[in-house]
């Protein structure tokens, strides 16, 4: 044990943090799934359908609300102003209170418009417009713990608000009539406390709410990016908002679990996401893009092999989340956990379109495969049942992702860096992965043969145990900033 925390010690604060922000994601993302048992047990199907929708317009209005300025471009900011950081985040507060201050006031002024539009009260809608603007707060704070490695607060007050989220929202819903309202407000009010808190430390030490050059250069930055972070909301949220509308709240509330058992690959996905992406970058600025490729392939094999586990799993986890009524979730999870697969492998050639400032690329392929994904669900989920959703996205997942591999093939060659990827071994992959995915999906009404498979799959991975521990190891040279290659 001492061996251990003597190395532990003598690791630079750029290791210990990284390790820090790994075990924090997982740790958070991992009570939210294990609290879902728990709802889901407490609410019905109709009302976990409710929240679910409540959820979904939330994601989607805080685009609008707040401008995602918390999001990528900010931690760039804080970079290139660090000389003046304190200010700078103190500003973007006073900015994110503002504009929530005002979407608050449009909403008031036609108050049984915007009910109706959304078919939310109106204490839940006044609670979206309230996380809208504590996401932003706390985001602010996050990235900013995150460039100044500052773990231990950051790991405190997440681990704090993990915990007391799920928490207080059973006490409230256990005690409440109106179960998704106090679910909502159980959620408002641990994100309100910490929101405050964020807000008031970073202007208290910065000192300025507005200052219209750091305004005026956000504004100017985020406005175009709306409408690519808009159709990723939406390619995410549509679904459950349209089964809702187009068939009922309880069939929303079964395809909201199996969208709830899916962030489970969320963890690999942003742990891997989080790793490669400075990695890469370092890569793409030394002229180097040809390294990443190896990498890329066993990541992305990993993640495969990650998501054709949860598949093997998928009656018995739903089983263990949610009592029968949920059963039907089971046919949703393939065609979602391929979805999340998908996702991660274009994001492997978005980096590249976002290095060489190729954004309009982006946003283009962002509001094709959302607009795509509406348009099938308005036709598919009437005419084949809401299940028709999952693969719905599943297939605008993969017409996002080939986009993206075209506008990264001519982001490189525009700025003369050779092949990066090869295309056979990327199909071969996927293909593989797939075709696996739709093979375990056909044995879901055979148990035996089922396990015989997955019994097939683990005895091959004790056979290439080695290769397995070299991934692990090119993992672990990748959080520590080494070279893996």
């Amino acid at each position: 044990m001492h061996k251990y925390l003597d190395k532990y010690r003598s690791m630079p604060v750029q290791a210990k943090a990284a390790l820090w922000f790994i075990a924090c994601s997982f740790l958070e993302k991992g009570i939210t799934v294990l609290s879902t048992p728990i709802f889901a047990r407490l609410l019905t199907t109709a009302e976990y359908g409710r929240f679910n929708t409540f959820m979904s317009w939330f994601g989607i209005l805080s685009v609008f609300v707040t401008l995602s300025l918390h999001t990528g471009v900010f931690s760039q900011a804080v970079v290139k102003f660090e000389e003046d950081r304190n200010r700078f985040i103190s500003s973007m507060q006073g900015l994110a209170l503002l504009l929530a201050a005002a979407w608050t006031v449009i909403y008031l002024l036609f108050m049984d418009m915007w009910n109706t539009v959304f078919n939310l009260t109106t204490v839940q809608m006044l609670c979206l417009l309230g996380l809208c603007w504590t996401s932003a707060a706390w985001g602010f704070w996050i990235t900013e713990q995150r460039v100044l490695y500052k773990y231990k607060a950051l790991v405190g007050l997440t681990l704090a608000v993990t915990f007391l989220k799920p928490a207080l929202g059973v006490a409230l819903v256990v005690t409440s009539e109106d179960k998704v309202t106090a679910r909502i407000l159980g959620m408002l009010a641990v994100e309100l406390a910490a929101g405050i808190y964020c807000c008031v430390t970073q202007t208290v030490r910065g000192k300025k709410l507005l200052d219209k050059k750091y305004w005026k250069y956000m504004v100017v930055l985020c406005i175009p990016l709306i409408p690519h972070f808009l159709s990723q909301t939406v390619l995410n949220n549509s679904d459950r908002i349209m089964i809702e509308r187009l068939v009922s709240e309880d069939k929303a509330g079964i395809y909201g679990l199996a969208y709830s058992i899916s962030t489970l690959m969320t963890l690999f996905n942003t742990a891997l996401g989080q790793t490669l992406s400075p990695w890469m970058f370092k890569k793409m600025k030394d002229r180097q893009a040809g390294d990443i490729a190896p990498i890329a392939y066993g990541t992305l094999a990993f993640i495969a092999v990650m998501n054709l586990l949860l598949m093997f799993l998928g009656p018995e986890v739903v089983r263990i989340f949610a009592p029968a009524e949920y059963y039907e979730a089971i046919w949703t999870i393939p065609p979602v956990a391929m979805s999340a697969y998908l996702l991660f492998m274009f994001d492997l050639f978005a980096r590249f379109e976002f290095y060489y400032e190729k954004t309009v690329g982006v946003m283009m392929a962002s509001i094709l495969g959302a607009a795509l994904n509406v348009g099938l669900n308005f036709l598919c989920i009437p005419a084949f049942g809401y299940i028709a959703a999952g693969y719905t996205t599943l297939f605008c997942y993969l017409v996002t992702t080939l986009c993206h591999y075209a506008l990264m093939r001519r982001a490189c060659k525009l700025n003369n860096v050779g092949k990066v990827y090869d295309a056979k071994k990327l199909v071969i992959i996927t293909a593989v992965f797939m075709a696996a995915g739709f093979a375990v999906l056909a044995t879901y009404n055979v148990p035996w043969l089922r396990y015989s498979l997955l019994g097939a799959v683990l005895l091959g991975a004790a056979v290439n145990y080695k290769r397995l521990v070299k991934g692990i190891q090119v993992f672990m040279n990748l959080r520590k900033g080494e070279d893996p290659a």
